[in-house]
């Protein structure tokens, strides 16, 4: 059996559930296909290890979508302060005094009631997929994965797992970052494998939610703190959060393998004083991470988006926002190619979706990475100047306010500084 539509989105995570919304709700006929099943949410259950900090950008966007007022009524935390600093100091640092190697951002000095909220990726998932399903030119297909993708000049079919094809002008995958669509469409990455591993551990604290999250830095690598909701009627005097260590694999799998009251005093010794102290610890998860791109976004009537196009090193969480802010783009241009009476895999209207894109992407990347060659090493004069760095930016309210507006999506543009200091950085030109 073969169905026809306009547009087949195959993965329907974050990034794909919001594209078929926003499809949906400009009229194409949509099909989302993903081999998961439908996510679901209880509130008595414990979070999901994974969370992202959602920017001000994307909040815009998922409100656009419908689905920002149900994240907020199941779970969403917002944060209105961030702290950066580093502990390690080299000996020519004693000459300042103060504890220079530290930054705060505060919403306030932004103008804004938060910086961003820390939402669980499987909240945010649920409810992209309750605004898709609210669509009526929205198909969900799940428990089925693409066998195969065959292309001509006037459509592209993709074959199901289990036998049935659809087809369409566009082909969108945004099924991840070892995406399948991306490999049939013979596309090409570069890629870049990090010496250290992030451990993720979902941990309960004493006392209400904070509103700060905070970054570390190590030479070893950062370890952050990632506020979450309380912890409810059971533990009403406890919340939840989300740590993270990045560090040698050798090093995770020591910690990975501690009982649950050693693991908390490696935390509490291995973290900055300001860490609220640990009641429990609920689950733990370490996974490898990289840099990846995509030599090109498009090929034939196949495009790419979220991290099936790119990864980004996960120091600052950014890698859904930006997956959020290809899908605005792709589902922007199509509207336009629609309007235009254009074959919706016209390269007139896909090359512009990359033209925008893949410099933006790859700011961020380069951002990222400058940020881990700075804070994960112990090169004396490297070290030494990330410490100037962060006590100038400290200094210099205008510089350090630019850093957190670019963060959160509301500045399209690297500060300067920031652009100078990756150019000098060997391989941060080759994204």
């Amino acid at each position: 059996m073969t169905q026809a539509f306009d547009i087949v989105v195959v993965g329907a995570g974050m990034v794909g559930a919001a594209l078929a919304t926003g499809l949906g709700q400009a009229g194409f006929n949509v099909a989302v296909v993903d081999r998961a099943p439908p996510p679901s949410f209880n509130p008595d259950e414990r979070p999901d290890i994974r969370v992202s900090a959602l920017s001000a950008g994307s909040e815009r966007y998922l409100d656009s979508l419908g689905a920002w007022q149900a994240i907020r009524q199941m779970r969403a935390t917002p944060y209105r302060r961030l702290a950066v600093w580093d502990e390690t100091r080299h000996p020519l640092q004693t000459l300042i005094p103060g504890r220079l190697a530290e930054v705060a951002f505060d919403a306030s000095e932004l103008g804004a009631p938060h910086l961003g909220h820390i939402v669980e990726n499987a909240i945010t998932q649920q409810a992209l997929w309750q605004s898709a399903e609210a669509q009526p030119s929205v198909t969900l297909i799940h428990g089925q994965g693409v066998a195969s993708l065959q292309q001509d000049e006037h459509s592209a079919t993709v074959t199901l797992d289990d036998g049935q094809t659809l087809t369409a002008a566009l082909i969108i995958g945004a099924d991840g970052a070892r995406s399948r669509v991306r490999e049939l469409a013979g596309i090409g990455t570069t890629r870049n494998q990090y010496s250290q591993q992030a451990m993720v551990i979902s941990v309960r604290y004493q006392g209400p939610v904070e509103d700060i999250t905070w970054q570390g830095f190590l030479p070893s690598g950062p370890r952050a703190f990632l506020p979450l909701h309380t912890a409810g009627d059971n533990h009403p005097r406890e919340s939840w959060a989300s740590l993270v260590w990045y560090d040698a694999p050798d090093e995770l799998t020591h910690l990975k393998s501690l009982d649950d009251a050693e693991l908390m005093a490696e935390i509490q010794s291995g973290f900055p004083a300001d860490l609220p102290p640990l009641t429990h610890i609920d689950r733990k998860a370490s996974f490898p991470i990289a840099r990846q791109h995509a030599k090109h976004y498009f090929a034939g009537r196949v495009v790419l988006a979220g991290d099936a196009a790119h990864t980004i090193n996960p120091l600052a969480g950014q890698g859904v926002n930006l997956g959020f802010q290809d899908a605005q783009c792709l589902q922007m241009l199509l509207r336009e190619a629609k309007r235009a009476g254009d074959d919706l895999s016209s390269e007139r209207w896909l090359a512009r979706y990359e033209q925008q894109r893949r410099p933006a992407n790859r700011r961020m990347m380069m951002t990222m990475d400058l940020f881990y060659h700075l804070f994960s090493n112990r090169i004396p004069p490297v070290h030494l100047l990330r410490n100037l760095g962060l006590g100038a930016a400290r200094a210099l309210p205008f510089a350090r306010n630019r850093v957190a507006r670019y963060a959160m999506g509301i500045d399209d543009e690297l500060p300067p500084v920031v652009r100078q200091l990756a150019a000098r950085l060997p391989g941060l030109g080759q994204l």
